[in-house]
C-alpha cells in the first residue's frame, strides 16, 4: 500500500539572484545527529478519498510549523514517488518571500510533535517535535539535505522559476 502524502515548497529570490527554498529538518532522536538527507519539505500523509491534496498540504504545514502558510497563488508541481515505491507526495509551490523572514518570526513557530518508544525497547515513551528547526537555504544546497524522495521537487520548482 502506497502512503500518500501532500506538502508545500516555498521558494524565494534572495538579493542575489539566488532562489532559496524553505526546509525543515526532521525531529526526533535519529534525525538530531544526521544534516544530509534529514531535511523535509513540510508535508504529511493524507487520504485522497476524504481530503484534497491541496487541502492537506495546507493542514500538514500548519501541524509541522505551528502557522499557517502565507495565502500565495500556488502551483502543483506534481506527485513524486520514492524510490521504495511505498510512498508519494504531492507538492505545491508558492512564493513565501518575507515568510519567516527574521530570527523573531522562526522562534514563534510550534513545532507539532509526535510520540515513541525511547530509548528502544526501555518500555518509556517520550515525544519529540516533528521538526526541531527551518531554514531557507539555496537549492542546490538544500537538494542534498532533503531526502531523496522529495529532491525531484526541487527540480521541478528550477523548472518553474526559469519559466517565469
Amino acid at each position: 500500500m502506497v502512503t500518500t502524502s501532500a506538502g508545500i515548497l516555498l521558494y524565494r529570490t534572495d538579493p542575489d539572484g539566488t532562489v532559496s527554498a524553505l526546509v525543515a529538518h526532521m525531529g526526533g532522536p535519529f534525525w538530531a545527529r544526521k544534516d544530509e538527507g534529514a531535511w523535509s519539505i513540510p508535508k504529511g500523509e493524507f487520504d485522497p478519498q476524504v481530503e484534497a491534496a491541496r487541502d492537506a498540504a495546507a493542514r500538514e504545514f500548519r501541524e509541522e510549523l505551528g502557522v499557517a502558510p502565507p495565502d500565495v497563488p500556488y502551483v502543483e508541481l506534481g506527485t513524486f514517488a520514492y524510490s521504495s515505491g511505498a510512498k508519494s507526495v504531492t507538492v505545491f509551490c508558492g512564493d513565501g518571500t518575507g515568510f519567516l523572514a527574521s530570527d523573531v518570526d522562526r522562534a514563534a513557530l510550534v513545532f507539532g510533535a509526535f510520540e515513541m518508544e525511547w530509548p528502544p525497547r526501555s518500555g518509556r515513551r517520550q515525544s519529540f517535535p516533528e521538526i526541531d528547526r527551518v531554514a531557507w537555504m539555496p537549492l542546490a544546497e538544500a537538494r542534498p539535505r532533503l531526502v531523496a524522495g522529495q529532491r525531484p521537487a526541487l527540480d521541478a520548482c528550477e523548472r518553474l522559476m526559469r519559466k517565469m
